[in-house]
């Protein structure tokens, strides 16, 4: 239990970055591509952000000294 919470946070930050490129590439390009899922892809974003400093904030919590 205890390697669990740094695999889900690094496996949430991972994510987050990859909709961050994701959505510059597209945005960047254009198109229809990114008039479809621009928006999605930064809200995605901002969520996985999000995930990723709760299950550090429960992590720290839970593992402190």
């Amino acid at each position: 239990m205890e390697s669990l919470f740094p695999i889900a946070i690094v496996g949430a930050m991972i994510a987050a970055v990859g909709a961050l490129l994701l959505g510059i590439v597209s945005m960047a390009k254009g198109g229809e591509f990114n008039k479809k899922y621009g928006n999605k892809l930064m809200r995605a974003r901002i969520g996985l952000q999000g995930l990723a400093i709760l299950l550090f904030i429960v992590f720290m919590l839970t593992y402190r000294s």
